[in-house]
C-alpha cells in the first residue's frame, strides 16, 4: 500500500521527538542516580571499589597520618622482625584454613593445637598440662575461676545461683595484684564484690610486696568458721609493679590444706625457659594454673596467651569453656604454632635471658650512683629493677629530721614524701623522654611511692633494647641526679627569701616538680575583690612575662594544666649555682616595677580626667568674667559692632595650659613674655629594677660569681704598687747627667698612675701600706 509521504514523515518525526523525550528522561533519571549516590554514600564505595594499592595507601596514611609527623613512629612497627612477621602470616593462614572442609579443618586444628600445648608445657617445666589460648589476659583465669566453681559445686550446672547463694565462694587475690582484677572477675562470673577477699602484704617481715601467707591463713579459717567456701587463690611470680614473688611453696602446702585453686601470674614466669630458675619462681610448675603472655616476652605481635592448667574431667572444661569443639576457635594458636617454631628453642631462651641480663647491667650500674634507692626482690636473678631518687640525710639532719618527725611526726613524713613523688615522677617522666628504647616507666607502689621501673622481659623484645639504650639511661639518671638534688636543697631556702621579701606570696604546691610557686601580691585596699583579682592576674602574667624575657637557665611557667593554683609563677628545677636571693628580689623588683607602672597609668588618667573638668569650670568663669569688662551693649549683635568700630575693647589674652607633670592647669603668660614654651617640672623617673649586681663575661643572670670583684681590685692594686717601686728602683740617681731621672718628676707620674688606677671602685692605697700588707 502506498502511504501519504506528509503521514510517513510526520510518523518519523513523532519517532525523533518521543526518542528524545526518553532520552532526557533517562538521563534525569541517571543524573538523579548520580546525585543520590555522591550524597549518600561515602568517597571509597563509589563506582566500581577501590584497588589494592590504594586501599594499601589509605591505611599507610591512617598509621603515619600528617597530624603524627612531628611525634616520632612507635618501636612497635619498627622492630617487628621476621618472627613478628611469622605470627602475621599466622593470622592470615588462620583465616585461609578455615574455608577447608570440616575434616581436613579438624585434622589440622587438632595437630597445631596439641603441637603447641606439648612445646609450652615443655619450655616453661609444665608436665601433663593443657592450653587454653585467649585474646584478653584476664580471659584465662576467668576461665579457671568457672572450672573451680563447677569442680567444687556439683549442682551448679542444675541449680545455678541458688548453689552459690548457700555457700558463698571466696576468691583471694594479693594487695598487690593488677589494679581491678578482682572487681572484673566478679563482673563476669555474675558474684559480688564480697567474693573477693584481699590479701595483705607482708609489712614488719619480709619483702613488703610478699602476700602475708599467716594472715591469709587466718582469714580462711575465718571463712571456714562463717559458712564459706575457699574457692581460689592467685599469686604473682612477679608483682605488676616492683617483680616480687610471693612464697609459693607454702601457698601451695596451704591451698591442699584447704582444697583451693592454686593460680599464678607473672612476669618472672618467663624465667622457667632459662637453665638456672631461682627455687621461688621454680615453685610455680607445681601450682594448678599458671598465666604466660608470650607476645610481651618474644615480641611476637597480635599472639595470644596461654593459660596452662591441670585437670582430669574433660567435661567439665568443656562446660566453663577451656575447651572448644569449634574447629576456627582452635587456630587462635596458628600464629603462636609458627612463631615457636620460627625461634626454635635457642631463639626463645636467648631473647628471655638477653632481657635478664639488661636487668643486671642497669642494677650493677644503680649502686655506683648517689641517692638513688632500688627495691629488687633477688639482685642475682631478678628481671624487673624498680629504682627511685632519694637524699639520705647526714648525721646532723638525721638528728634534728628525727626530732622534728617526733614533734609532727604524720605532717613531715606525708608532705617529705609527697615531694619525693613529685620529683620521681618527674625523673621517670625524663628517663622515658631522653631514653625511649629503654622501655623505662613510672610505677606507684604502696610502700615506697612514685618509683622508676625498668622491665625489659615486657618491652625489650618490642623495643628492641640493647646494651647501649641501658647505658644510655644511665647516662641520662646522671645528668638529673644533681639537678635533683640541688633543687631539693635550694627549696627550704627560697621559701625562707619568699617570706621574708614584702610583696611576694610562697604558695605550697608540693605536686610541682621545681624550686617553688610565688605570686606576686597587689597591694589594695580590698574594697573590690573582683577587681583587685583582675589586677592580681594582670600583675604575674605581665611578671611571667618579664622573667622569661631575661637570659637565665630557668623556666617560669603558669603551672600545670590541671590542678594548678591560679595568679602564680612556677620555677622549674635549677641547679647549685644559684643564687637564690637574687632570683626573689629580682621577681619582687619586677612586680614592684610592674605595678607602679600600672598604678602610675591609673593616676595619669584621674588627673587627666580631673584637669579637664578644672579647665572647663575655668572657661566658663573667664567668659563670665568676659562679659563683664565688655559689658552688655557689646554683646548685641550689631550695637556691639558699631560700638567696637569707635571705641575697640583691649583686653589681655588668659591662656591655660595642662602639666601632665605637675597635673595642673597653668596660665600661658609666661609662654608669651619668653616666646617658648616652658618645661615644668621633672618629671618622676620610671620605676626599674635596683639590681646592678657585676657579672663576669658570659655568666647569665641568677648565677653565683665564682670569683669575689674585691679580691680583684686588691690584688691589681698591690701589684700596680710592687710595679711602681721597682721602677723607682731602677732610676738613675739624680745630677749625674744631662737629662737624667728627676725624682719630683718621678714622684709626679707615680701619683698620676696611682690616680688612674684608683678610678675603679677601690680608692687608691699607698704604695707603702700595700707593701707592708703584703709582707704579713
Amino acid at each position: 500500500q502506498m502511504v501519504d509521504p506528509t503521514l510517513a514523515e510526520m510518523g518519523k518525526n513523532l519517532n525523533e521527538a518521543m526518542k528524545m523525550l526518553e532520552d532526557n528522561q533517562r538521563k534525569a533519571e541517571e543524573e538523579n542516580e548520580k546525585k543520590y549516590a555522591r550524597k549518600d554514600i561515602p568517597g571509597p564505595l563509589q563506582g566500581s571499589g577501590q584497588d589494592m594499592v590504594s586501599i594499601l595507601q589509605l591505611v599507610q596514611n591512617l598509621m603515619h597520618g600528617e597530624e603524627e609527623e612531628d611525634t616520632p613512629q612507635t618501636y612497635r612497627l619498627q622492630n617487628v622482625g621476621e618472627q613478628g612477621h611469622m605470627a602475621l602470616l599466622g593470622h592470615s593462614l588462620a583465616a585461609y584454613i578455615s574455608v577447608l572442609d570440616r575434616e581436613r579443618l579438624r585434622k589440622l586444628t587438632t595437630r597445631i593445637l596439641s603441637d603447641t600445648t606439648l612445646w609450652l608445657c615443655r619450655l616453661f617445666r609444665y608436665e601433663n598440662g593443657s592450653a587454653y589460648y585467649h585474646e584478653d589476659d584476664r580471659e584465662g583465669l576467668l576461665k579457671i575461676c568457672r572450672l573451680v566453681i563447677h569442680t567444687r559445686y556439683e549442682d551448679y550446672t542444675v541449680e545455678g545461683f541458688n548453689v552459690l547463694y548457700t555457700k558463698q565462694p571466696v576468691i583471694y587475690i594479693s594487695s598487690a595484684a593488677r589494679t581491678g582484677l578482682g572487681q572484673a572477675l566478679c563482673n563476669q562470673l555474675g558474684l559480688p564484690l564480697s567474693c573477693v577477699c584481699r590479701v595483705p602484704c607482708n609489712t614488719m617481715f619480709g619483702s613488703q610486696h610478699q602476700m602475708d601467707v599467716a594472715l591469709l591463713d587466718r582469714l580462711i579459717k575465718d571463712d571456714v568458721e562463717s559458712g564459706k567456701l575457699p574457692l581460689l587463690l592467685v599469686a604473682n611470680a612477679g608483682t605488676p609493679g616492683a617483680g616480687h614473688t610471693d612464697k609459693l611453696g607454702r601457698l601451695k602446702e596451704l591451698c591442699e590444706q584447704y582444697s583451693m585453686w592454686l593460680h599464678v601470674e607473672g612476669v618472672n614466669l618467663a624465667t622457667l625457659a632459662l637453665g638456672y630458675v631461682s627455687s621461688s619462681v621454680l615453685a610455680a610448675t607445681k601450682c594448678d594454673s599458671m598465666t604466660l603472655t608470650l607476645g610481651s616476652w618474644l615480641g611476637l605481635p597480635a599472639v595470644p596467651a596461654v593459660t596452662l592448667y591441670r585437670h582430669e574431667d574433660p567435661s567439665l572444661s568443656l562446660a566453663a569453656g577451656l575447651t572448644s569443639s569449634q574447629a576456627v576457635e582452635k587456630l587462635r594458636a596458628l600464629p603462636l604454632w609458627l612463631s615457636l617454631q620460627y625461634l626454635g628453642h635457642d631463639g626463645i631462651v636467648e631473647r628471655i635471658k638477653h632481657a635478664s641480663q639488661l636487668s643486671q647491667r642497669l642494677l650493677e650500674n644503680l649502686k655506683n650512683l648517689d641517692f638513688i634507692k632500688t627495691s629488687v626482690e633477688d639482685e642475682l636473678s631478678s628481671p624487673v629493677v624498680v629504682f627511685k631518687f632519694f637524699r639520705e640525710y647526714s648525721e646532723r639532719d638525721q638528728t634534728s629530721h628525727a626530732a622534728q618527725a617526733s614533734t609532727l611526726q604524720h605532717p613531715i613524713i606525708s608532705t617529705e614524701r609527697h615531694i619525693y613523688d613529685t620529683f620521681n615522677q618527674w625523673l621517670g617522666e625524663q628517663l622515658a623522654q631522653l631514653a625511649p628504647a629503654s622501655g623505662a616507666d613510672v610505677v606507684e607502689l604502696e610502700d615506697e611511692g612514685t618509683c622508676v621501673r625498668f622491665s625489659p622481659l615486657m618491652t625489650s623484645a618490642v623495643l628492641g633494647t640493647e646494651t647501649q639504650d641501658v647505658d644510655q639511661l644511665v647516662d641520662c639518671l646522671k645528668l638529673k641526679i644533681p639537678v635533683l638534688t640541688s633543687t631539693l636543697q635550694l627549696r627550704e631556702e627560697f621559701e625562707q627569701e619568699v617570706r621574708r621579701t614584702v610583696g611576694l606570696l610562697y604558695v605550697e604546691d608540693l605536686s610541682w616538680p621545681g624550686l617553688g610557686v610565688v605570686r606576686y601580691n597587689y597591694h589594695s585596699d580590698g574594697k573590690n575583690d573582683d577587681k583587685q583579682e583582675k589586677e592580681l592576674e594582670k600583675i604575674n602574667t605581665e611578671l611571667l612575662k618579664k622573667l622569661n624575657e631575661l637570659e637565665s637557665d630557668l623556666t617560669f611557667s603558669l603551672g600545670p594544666e590541671f590542678g594548678g593554683q591560679r595568679n602564680c609563677v612556677y620555677i622549674g628545677m635549677v641547679t647549685e649555682d644559684l643564687d637564690v636571693s637574687e632570683l626573689v628580689e629580682t621577681i619582687a623588683a619586677t612586680g614592684r616595677e610592674i605595678e607602679e607602672n600600672s598604678r602610675l597609668l591609673e593616676n595619669m588618667t584621674e588627673v587627666v580626667r580631673k584637669g579637664i573638668q578644672e579647665a572647663q569650670l575655668q572657661l566658663q568663669k573667664a567668659n563670665e568674667e568676659r562679659l563683664l569688662e565688655e559689658g552688655l551693649l557689646r554683646q548685641i549683635p550689631v550695637v556691639g559692632s558699631v560700638l567696637n568700630w569707635f571705641s575697640p575693647f583691649q583686653a589681655s589674652p588668659k591662656g591655660r595650659t595642662f602639666n601632665l607633670t605637675a597635673g595642673s592647669l597653668e596660665s600661658t603668660e609666661s609662654t608669651y613674655v619668653s616666646k617658648a614654651q616652658g618645661t615644668g617640672t621633672t618629671p618622676p623617673p620610671t620605676p626599674t629594677s635596683s639590681l646592678t649586681k657585676q657579672r663576669l663575661p658570659g655568666q647569665k643572670i641568677f648565677k653565683r660569681s665564682v670569683r669575689s670583684s674585691d679580691t680583684l681590685s686588691e690584688t691589681s692594686s698591690v701589684s700596680h704598687c710592687d710595679d711602681l717601686e721597682k721602677a723607682d728602683a731602677r732610676a738613675p740617681a739624680p745630677g749625674r747627667e744631662p737629662g737624667a731621672w728627676d725624682p719630683e718628676q718621678a714622684a709626679g707620674r707615680r701619683e698620676e698612675q696611682e690616680a688612674e688606677a684608683g678610678q675603679g671602685e677601690q680608692p687608691p692605697r699607698d704604695c707603702t701600706k700595700a707593701e707592708g700588707e703584703g709582707q704579713r
